[in-house]
C-alpha cells in the first residue's frame, strides 16, 4: 500500500511512500538522455528526455516506483490490487506493457498535457517483465506544476481523471475516493463553534476541530488523512522549509513495523518516503531505518551519456552525537 501527494510553493514537489512487507533491492536511478529504452511491443528509443527516480533495476531496465523528468513532469505508480485490469496486445494501437509506462511517458512528454494525448494512443499491455517478476496491479498518478491526474485500467477499460487535490492512495478507485471526501467536508483545523444552543460546552483541547479525521491505515482513510493535511499546510518558500514540510505531510500516514499485521508474521512499513523537487531535478528520500533526509540532483551528472547511473540507498540510521 502507498500514498502519494503533489505540494507547491515556490516550487513544486511531488512524492510518495513505499509501504510494503520488504524490498526487491531499490536504487536512485538516472536515465540518461541516450540510454537505449528497448521496449516489448514498439520501436527502440534511443533519444529522450533524462528521469530520476526510485527503480529495480533488472538486466539494466529500470522498474521505475517513481520518477520525474528533466522537463518538469512526475509520475507514481501505486498498488491497485484487485481493481487493475490490463489488455493483450492490440492492433493499430501503440502497445505498451504495464512495467514500461512511466519511463514511456516521462521520455517523451514535457508535461500533462502531453500525456493525455499520448495515452489517446497507448494500450497498456498485461505483458510480464519475467516468470519471476508478474505484473504488478497499479494505478498512476501523474502531474507537472500546472496540472494533475489519476490513470487507472479496470476491466470497462482506461479511465482518467481529473485530481485537483493532488492525492492518490489505493483502492477504492479515484472517483469513490474523492466522493467520500464529502463525508469529513465539516473537518477543520479550527476549533468549531458549540452547536448545542444554550448547552454550556467548551473545548477542552486544542484541535478538536478534526475529530473525525481517519487513523488507521486502510487506504480510503490515508487518502482522507493526506488530503486534509496538504490542503491544509502552509510552510515558508525556501527549499529546506518545502522538503521539511513535504515529508511531514506524508509522514502523517507512516506505517510503523508491527501496525499492520499480514500473514506469516510479516508486517507492512513504509519502506521509503520520496520527494522530488520537479523544477530543481531534485530527489529526496528518507527509509524506515533512516529518518535523515538524502538528496541526488540529477543535473549532478552526465546527462547526456547511454549508461544507467544508479546510487545505493542509504538506509542505515545515521544519529548526529551532539555531546
Amino acid at each position: 500500500m502507498c500514498t502519494a501527494a503533489t505540494y507547491k510553493t515556490k516550487d513544486f514537489y511531488f512524492g510518495r511512500t513505499l509501504d510494503y512487507e520488504f524490498s526487491y533491492g531499490d536504487q536512485i536511478c538516472i536515465t540518461p538522455r541516450n540510454y537505449s529504452f528497448n521496449f516489448r511491443h514498439t520501436d527502440k528509443l534511443n533519444s529522450h528526455y533524462a528521469l530520476i527516480g526510485m527503480a529495480h533495476i533488472v538486466d539494466n531496465f529500470p522498474l521505475y516506483y517513481d520518477a520525474m523528468n528533466e522537463k518538469g513532469l512526475a509520475i507514481a505508480g501505486l498498488n491497485f490490487v484487485g481493481n487493475a485490469k490490463y489488455s493483450k496486445v492490440k492492433k493499430n494501437k501503440l502497445n505498451i506493457a504495464q512495467f514500461e509506462l512511466i519511463p514511456y511517458l516521462l521520455s517523451r512528454c514535457e508535461n500533462v498535457k502531453e500525456v493525455k494525448n499520448v495515452l489517446k494512443e497507448i494500450n497498456i499491455t498485461d505483458t510480464p517483465y519475467s516468470k519471476n517478476l508478474p505484473v504488478a496491479s497499479l494505478h498512476w498518478i501523474i502531474a507537472d506544476k500546472d496540472e494533475c491526474i489519476v490513470l487507472e485500467c479496470m476491466k470497462d477499460g482506461m479511465h482518467i481523471y481529473s485530481n485537483p487535490i493532488g492525492v492518490l492512495t489505493n483502492n477504492p478507485s479515484f472517483d469513490i475516493q474523492m466522493f467520500n471526501l464529502n463525508n469529513y467536508m465539516g473537518i477543520s483545523a479550527s476549533n468549531k463553534e458549540n452547536t448545542f444552543g444554550n448547552i454550556p460546552l467548551v473545548p477542552y483541547s486544542r484541535g478538536m476541530g478534526g475529530i473525525g479525521l481517519p487513523g488507521d491505515l486502510s487506504s480510503m482513510s490515508r487518502f482522507v488523512k493526506v488530503a486534509f493535511t496538504k490542503l491544509n499546510s502552509i510552510s515558508k518558500d525556501d527549499e529546506e522549509s518545502s522538503v521539511s514540510q513535504f515529508f511531514h505531510i506524508l509522514g502523517s500516514v507512516d506505517q510503523q513495523r508491527g501496525c499492520c499485521k499480514l500473514e506469516d508474521d510479516k508486517y507492512e512499513i513504509t519502506i521509503y518516503t520520496s520527494c522530488m523537487n520537479v523544477d530543481k531535478g531534485f530527489y529526496y528520500y528518507t527509509t524506515y531505518e533512516n529518518s535523515s533526509i538524502t538528496r541526488v540532483n540529477m543535473f549532478n551528472e552526465n546527462l547526456d551519456g547511454s549508461d544507467l547511473i544508479s546510487f545505493e540507498v542509504l538506509s542505515k540510521s545515521r544519529i548526529l552525537f551532539q555531546n
